[in-house]
């Protein structure tokens, strides 16, 4: 009789193979910063060093947009050139800063390059920020030039930004036509030095700028490597895969898409095609017709969306590979998508990360979301996961405490900001994510996001933020914001506002104030004014459970 085929063990023996002495991905420990981390022993170095040696994928597609088609060696050229540039025009130089405000565009990409080959910053500012979100930003990390879209571009003018802004519309061209043929600039870089600058909303009310090193983003790359070699174990593969398509749907602000997806393609030899403009389930799935879209990992909100399509309209049989990324999906979603959507019969899969860890902290398997639809996977390789109480120790298994993950993928910390960093990491290199989980036989289940976190279609909103965006309003005396549950997007934000007297102001009015100080999704969408003052406990604290709006 034949023995059923136990996925579980098979996989595990791969991964020895890969990982162990030897292996194509051997990983060894190695002082990390002060703490013993796993790494792969056969690594990279420099980002910058990958983009010459991504022109060797020539004329294939690197980047898709909707106007522009922009093959490996047209790209490697673009950077060169835009590097050049910066370094000739305008000075920049190993550290500094390379601001990029924009929606998804190449030059976004191209631009992400050109300050690694100059051992230069790039930060990502989120493109959805009012004019005083960008200003506090701009301040906060000091670019030496900021590179933006047109729709930005409007937007600074309002500010008194005092750095050289350059346009990705007519600015990029020129240059890259001026600066064209030269060589390619090569900064030397330490392993941990920072790369790369990504925001994440703080709990002090003010956005977080998560610093990712050169480790961590090689890193990231190492472990999407891992993964193809590991699925071709299962396939029986000689070759790695190259030719996918990926298709990129969330910010390149966010890690999701910058550096799990554009970056490791200029490995791969694969296609990020981009799609512009605010999500529409038809568009995207005409897109995924068009480009012959084989990898999309999508938003739990946005796969709500395409769900309301209908899918049988749709020819979606490039499709190899579907994620749900970024926030919690629920079981009846992974049912409906399973239904409905081929694919996702039989590669279907979950992850848990978040920015400061630069990448999936734990990865489901479709077999095993599948027998555990509340599970977020096992850890990935090189990832430690630990469950710990208030006190900082390890809980045992099944039972419920904070989130913590040490591995070579972790941030170096948040710029500027000793206080935020020290809370966060611990001095042995553990994230404290603030994150509430369980621990079940190498299974991580979350039993909530943090604390007060509202997670609207996949944006992480802080509620301490926007009350002390509306409490600057003369109106108010206090409030109160919280996330209620919402069909489309997981989570809606609500306002309780504590006023002298209910003829003191008006939704309308309120929702305005917001709306000029504020990205638009962290504007409350429900609203109740009282003149109760808030619940408050022994040590002055909003008790936030209760509170209905």
């Amino acid at each position: 009789m034949t023995k059923p085929f136990d996925a579980q063990a098979f996989a595990a023996a791969a991964v020895a193979r890969l990982t162990g002495p030897g292996g194509r991905f051997e990983m060894v420990v190695e002082d990390v910063l002060g703490a013993p981390v796993p790494v792969l022993r056969n690594r990279g170095r420099s980002l910058g060093e990958l983009v010459a040696a991504s022109a060797s994928w020539g004329e294939r597609d690197y980047l898709v947009s909707e106007d522009t088609r922009l093959s490996f060696a047209e790209h490697a050229a673009a950077v060169g050139a835009l590097a050049n540039a910066l370094r000739d025009r305008y000075g920049i130089e190993k550290g500094d800063r390379i601001g990029i405000l924009a929606a998804n565009t190449p030059e976004w990409v191209v631009t992400f390059w050109a300050a690694q080959c100059l051992g230069a910053i790039a930060v990502g500012y989120n493109a959805w920020w009012t004019p005083r979100e960008i200003a506090y930003g701009v301040e906060h990390t000091t670019p030496a030039v900021l590179i933006v879209d047109a729709k930005r571009a409007a937007l600074l003018a309002e500010l008194d930004i005092r750095v050289p802004v350059l346009t990705m519309e007519h600015d990029l061209p020129a240059l890259i036509a001026e600066f064209a043929g030269g060589t390619t600039p090569l900064a030397e870089v330490e392993e941990d030095d920072p790369a790369v600058v990504l925001y994440t909303s703080g709990t002090s009310g003010r956005p977080k700028g998560a610093v990712h090193t050169q480790r961590n983003v090689l890193a990231v790359i190492g472990y999407h490597r891992f993964n193809d070699a590991l699925a071709a174990e299962f396939s029986g593969a000689t070759e790695p895969p190259s030719g996918r398509r990926f298709l990129l749907t969330s910010p390149l602000f966010h890690i999701a898409s910058l550096h799990n997806l554009v970056v490791p393609r200029l490995v791969t030899g694969d296609t990020s095609v981009l799609y512009q403009g605010s999500f529409d389930g038809d568009r995207v799935l005409r897109l995924i017709e068009r480009e012959r879209i084989t990898n999309w990992g999508a938003m739990p909100t946005m796969a709500t969306r395409m769900l309301e399509q209908d899918l049988s309209g749709y020819d979606l049989s490039s499709l190899a590979s579907f994620s749900l990324n970024s926030a919690p999906s629920s079981a009846a979603l992974q049912h409906q998508l399973r239904e409905q959507l081929p694919v996702a019969k039989t590669a279907l899969v979950t992850s848990y990360g978040l920015t400061e860890c630069s990448t999936a902290a734990t990865l489901a398997s479709p077999a095993e979301l599948a027998a555990f639809p509340d599970t977020v996977g096992r850890p990935v390789i090189g990832v430690a996961v630990q469950v710990r109480d208030s006190a900082g120790n390890p809980v045992p298994d099944g039972t419920e405490g904070e989130i913590c993950v040490r591995s070579q993928y972790v941030m170096l910390g948040y710029w500027n900001d000793e206080a935020a960093t020290t809370a966060a990491i611990t001095a042995d290199r553990w994230l404290r994510t603030g994150d509430i989980g369980v621990l079940t036989e190498g299974r991580l289940q979350l039993s909530g996001r943090r604390s007060d976190l509202i997670l609207r279609g996949g944006e992480n909103v802080y509620p301490t933020e926007i009350e002390q965006c509306l409490e600057e309003h003369p109106a108010v005396r206090e409030c109160a914001v919280v996330g209620v549950p919402d069909a489309d997007l997981g989570q809606q934000v609500a306002a309780l506002v504590v006023v002298e007297n209910l003829s003191a102001t008006t939704e309308a009015e309120l929702r305005a104030f917001a709306a000029e100080r504020i990205a638009y999704y962290k504007v409350p969408n429900r609203w109740r004014l009282t003149t109760t003052a808030l619940t408050r406990n022994a040590t002055g604290k909003v008790v936030r459970t209760g509170i209905e709006v």
